[in-house]
Parts: C-alpha cells; structure tokens; sequence
C-alpha cells in the first residue's frame, strides 16, 4: 500500500446534512472543516463490520484458506464500503481453527493493506449451544465446552489477534473462562444460547459487554417469560450486535430491540458468508449443505420451503434503507451503528474525527429503498475504489 498524499475531500456530514472538506496527509484524518459548497456525496468513516465470515466467493471458514484468499476477501469488501473488519473463525476442530487463525497472520504480516483493515479476529463458539436451533448451522461435532488452554493455543497461532470471542454462557467453565479472556484483552459476547438468566448474569458478571446477532441464533419457539432474549436486553452492561438485511429479524422486532438496548447500546453486523454479494441461485457449501440465494439476498435452505435461513448475503451498506426506512432511524444514526459504534469495540476505529485513521467512504442516496451507491472509498486516504 502506497503512501497517501494530501488531499481534501469534499461531501457532506450524514449527520448534519452540511458540506464538510476532510483533510487527509500520511493515511491520518488532518482537519474537518464546513464547506458551503460542498460535493452532494454522502462522506463518512469506512465502516467496521465485527462479523464477517465470507464474502464474494471467499470463505474463512473454508478447507482451503490461504493468504490469497484473505487479501481477496479484504478487497472485495472495500469494494461495499468496508474498511475496517473482524474476521470471524467459526466453530471446527481445533486444528483447523489454528490453521485459519495462522493463515490470517500470516495475510496481516505479508500484506499492508490486510493489515491495515484486519482488527483482529472474531472467534465464534465452539464454546455454544449444542441443541438444533441456538447451534445455528454451526457443526454439532465440533461443539465443545470452553477451555483456557485451547484459547491460548489460539491466541499464541493468532499472535495475539484473537479480540472477540462469542459462547454460551450455559458452561459451567464460562464465568471462568470469561474471566481469562477479558484478563487477557479480549472482548467476550453472549450468542448461539439458550442460557438462562442466571446464566447470563454470571456471564455478564465475569466480564461478558456484547451480545451477538441479538435474536438469531435462537430456538424457533420460546417460552414467552423464560428465555435468553429478555436478560440480554434488560441487561445495561450489555451491547447489542444485529443483523439489519431485512431478513434476519422483521423491522417490527429490530425496531422494538433497538428501543429496548439503545443506539448507544447497540451496533449492526452484517455476518456475510461465502456467497455474499454473489448472484442468485441454487448452491452447495461446506457449512448449510444445499442452499439458495434470492435476489434480494435471502439465503435459504434448499429444502423445498425457502423459509430457513442459512447464513446471510448482504453487505453492511444494504442496512442502511432497512434502518432508515423500515426502523425510523436517521441517516446518521444509521451510518453511526455500523461505523463509530462497532469501532469503539475494538480500540476507536471508524470515527470520523482528527487524528483518526482516513479509511473514509463517500456514497450517493435519495432516502429510497434502494441500495445506496458507493462513489470512493479511501484506505488511509490512499483511494481504493
């Protein structure tokens, strides 16, 4: 990645609606300033997505991951507007966890520009709920109760990139476990449960502060009083992760989850798989077996219904027109979800503010319900798009 020279960009603030230049010099955001005759293109930070499995073709998760596939991936994901991401290492036998985890070292360490947008990693389970449902398309063989000497084999194959890890706190082992890892700097999230509140609370009291994909991951039938839903949103010292594609939750249920954590409890995630942003039709993969993507980005099970969801397909810029649209929200307030929100998980990326990285992308949008377009996006002020 070449170094960035300086330059000024013109748009205008989602949040204010106001023309705003930015200043960029050596990959650093140097000054903010109104522009009263600014450029009619949206201009924000780069988001930050914290779950990201795949996308366009390329799978973390898959038996043949190597540092191409990861550069490709990062590639592919400016070309949406992300900057800055989460890889995230799904349940498997160890020695293919470690083998992907080193694989996404090794991506960081030969290539600046994956370095530059790689965070660190999201490890998702092996540490859930075993049961169908809560498991979600998580392989049940490789289900398995957490252990402190496992997750330092990760982190020594990771170099220390292992951020966020999600489990059940259903283990005995969690509050413990949970203990060990936020010792150790790693954010801990509640997902793939059926725990109960006690459950959760110890969970919480260890150390646990996020909750992942809130209301999927889930029994299809819960007990209307008792459930894993009610703790997590009435929990304060929880932050809530959602997936805002119009398919994963109804906008009645985002909108009413939205209200109960907060916008300043709560960030979107888009938990893309491998066939993300590829076209629609009849499938075959490794994890969800016979599938099919829609074309407006519904990826089901191909079992004859269409109704079981199995993974999800749609970038984090298709959040925005469900968020405004469909919830109620303000452009700002959207585009803060997927950007500063997740960023202050993981250190303060996606902040549009001096000093900050200038990872920055400027997009077109008329309020529709149409996708918006992406005009740049910049990788420390280096364009990319």
């Amino acid at each position: 990645m070449s170094a960035a020279s300086s330059q000024r960009i013109l748009g205008r603030d989602p949040s204010t609606g106001r023309g705003i230049a930015v200043t960029t010099e050596g990959g650093v955001i140097k000054a903010i300033d109104f522009a009263e005759h600014g450029d009619k293109q949206w201009l924000s930070a780069g988001f930050v997505d914290l779950q990201v499995n795949g996308y366009a073709g390329h799978d973390l998760n898959g038996l043949s991951l190597d540092v191409a596939t990861v550069r490709h991936l990062c590639q592919a994901l400016l070309k949406v507007g992300v900057t800055t991401f989460l890889p995230t290492v799904i349940t498997a036998a160890e020695t293919r966890m470690v083998a992907a985890l080193k694989t996404i070292r090794e991506a960081c360490a030969q290539h600046p520009d994956v370095a530059a947008m790689v965070a660190g990693i999201h490890v998702e389970g092996p540490h859930i709920a075993p049961e169908d449902g809560p498991r979600g398309a998580h392989p049940a063989a490789d289900v398995r109760p957490p252990s402190v000497a496992e997750f330092d084999r990760w982190q020594q194959a990771a170099g220390g990139l292992v951020k966020l890890v999600t489990l059940s706190p259903h283990w005995p082992e969690a509050p413990a476990y949970i203990r060990h890892l936020v010792k150790a700097g790693v954010t801990v999230s509640l997902g793939h449960t059926s725990a109960d509140a006690a459950q959760i609370a110890a969970a919480v009291d260890a150390g646990a502060t996020l909750s992942t994909h809130l209301g999927n991951g889930s029994h299809a039938i819960l007990n209307r009083r008792h459930n894993h839903l009610w703790p997590q949103l009435a929990d304060d010292r929880l932050t809530a992760m959602f997936i805002a594609d119009g398919h994963h939750l109804t906008s009645a249920q985002l909108k009413v989850m939205l209200r109960a954590k907060g916008v300043d409890r709560s960030l979107i995630v888009s938990d893309t798989v491998v066939l993300g942003g590829m076209s629609a039709g009849k499938y075959e993969t490794p994890i969800g077996g016979k599938v099919e993507l829609r074309a407006d980005g519904f990826l089901a099970i191909d079992d004859g219904t269409g109704n079981y969801l199995a993974g999800a397909a749609l970038p984090l810029i298709a959040a925005i027109p469900v968020l405004v649209n469909q919830v109620g929200l303000t452009l700002g307030e959207a585009i803060a979800l997927m950007t500063v929100a997740p960023g202050r998980i993981i250190g303060g990326r996606g902040a549009l503010a001096v000093g900050q990285p200038s990872d920055l992308m400027a997009f077109h949008w008329d309020g529709s319900v149409a996708v918006p377009s992406l005009s740049a996006v910049w990788l420390r002020g280096v364009r990319v798009v």
